[in-house]
């Protein structure tokens, strides 16, 4: 639909009726602003005004959507035209707001997985489930943007997507272990035995022998799923 066709059209019908945009604004219960911004073509009344605005201007919904006034030997052929266009700028409409839902899932997603990382203690597990949180967030807006294609594909980009923000997030758990020698925050079992601290991890063994003293130091292994009696016996 020519919406600055139709924005003239409404502009004229409203002053052909002595009336201002403040008058017309007041009888649709909308304000003089949005009148405006029809006039201007800048947007299209809302679908639930249609009828009461086209009665107070003394038109049909097909002249308006027309954007002129239409005879009698047209009227059929205008009707069906409009219905086309009113189907196809709907279509648009729905696509441009599920497009913004989406960037907004996106971004909001990316910022609780970030965030939560960044405030949340390594120590603290509510960490992990935030940043987890904030990725499903993050994939349920990928999800939406790309939900034209066929199920399998977009099933395969939405796994895709996951695993590759999982394995950053790991990686960057795994990166402040190694240069920060904190408590990794996807850990699975946490163990305290002795002078042992053991973090069990999907991918490596993280021990902190003699926490919390001047002798403490942190060690990194791969996944062994060492005994009590070992990790009793591990860091002496």
């Amino acid at each position: 639909m020519n919406q600055e066709k139709i924005g003239k059209f409404i502009a004229r019908c409203r002053k052909e009726k002595g009336l201002t945009q403040q008058e017309l604004a007041e009888k649709l219960g909308v304000t003089d602003r949005s009148v405006s911004k029809w006039e201007n073509g800048r947007c299209l009344p809302d679908l639930s005004l249609f009828n009461l605005l086209c009665q107070e201007l003394g038109i049909t919904i097909n002249e308006l959507l027309s954007g002129e006034k239409i005879n009698k030997g047209h009227y059929q052929e205008k009707l069906e035209e409009n219905i086309v266009r009113a189907i196809d700028y709907s279509t648009k409409r729905v696509a441009k707001y599920s497009y913004i839902i989406s960037l907004i899932l996106i971004i909001f997603g990316l910022f609780v997985a970030i965030s939560a990382i960044m405030i949340f203690p390594s120590e603290s597990s509510w960490g992990s489930i935030y940043s987890v949180l904030g990725i499903i967030i993050f994939i349920i807006g990928i999800g939406k943007m790309v939900k034209s294609i066929r199920w399998y594909k977009r099933l395969i980009i939405i796994l895709g997507i996951f695993m590759m923000a999982m394995g950053i997030l790991l990686f960057m758990d795994y990166v402040n272990v190694r240069l920060n020698e904190e408590a990794p925050m996807f850990r699975r079992i946490t163990t305290t035995t002795g002078n042992v601290i053991y973090y069990d991890t999907l991918f490596y063994d993280v021990y902190r022998c003699n926490f919390d003293t001047e002798k403490e130091y942190w060690v990194i292994t791969k996944n062994s799923k060492p005994s009590i009696k070992e990790l009793l016996n591990y860091c002496k």
